[in-house]
């Protein structure tokens, strides 16, 4: 069976528990205690997600991930290549318009309280702030609902098709 290498794996996983984390606290951040620091949390593992992408990204190009299997219909490999995309796509431009937002407002960024992050030179009123804004709340919601197809199919494969798709990742 082709699987991942381990460090694809270990990212894989690794920034799955980051994103599925950072969608909790980032959507669900009113229902929660205000002393427990939900934001800036969030801000952070959004941070931490867009440098582990960059790292994956690297990590990618020079090892190919295996390939599909053959028994796998065009459709559902068509698919998985579209979900995974924009799950790259969505690691890199939700914690960008995120940290845009951040930059226009008078809060301080930074890493898990351990150092600052610079801002971009934005203010509120300007056109990427309202365009991060407002994306990166109708992303979140996208991307949760993409985690969902993603977890449903690969729980597909694995009880249902009973195939080695999702076993390549574990």
């Amino acid at each position: 069976m082709d699987r991942y290498n381990g460090v694809a794996r270990a990212l894989h996983w690794a920034m799955a528990l980051l994103i599925i984390l950072a969608l909790v606290l980032g959507i669900g951040h009113d229902a929660l205690p205000k002393d427990w620091a939900v934001i800036p949390i969030h801000k952070s593992i959004g941070l931490t997600v867009l440098a582990l992408t960059l790292v994956r990204i690297v990590w990618r190009l020079a090892n190919p991930a295996p390939r599909l299997t053959v028994a796998m219909p065009g459709w559902e490999k068509g698919a998985a290549h579209a979900t995974h995309a924009l799950f790259y796509i969505f690691m890199i431009v939700l914690p960008l318009s995120g940290w845009i937002m951040t930059s226009a407002g008078t809060r301080p960024l930074n890493w898990f309280f351990l150092f600052d992050v610079p801002k971009f030179p934005v203010t509120k009123g300007d056109l990427i702030v309202d365009l991060a804004g407002e994306g990166h709340e109708i992303m979140g919601f996208v991307w949760a609902a993409l985690i969902l197809l993603h977890i449903g199919a690969a729980l597909r494969h694995h009880y249902l098709l009973k195939d080695n798709v999702m076993r390549r990742m574990l």
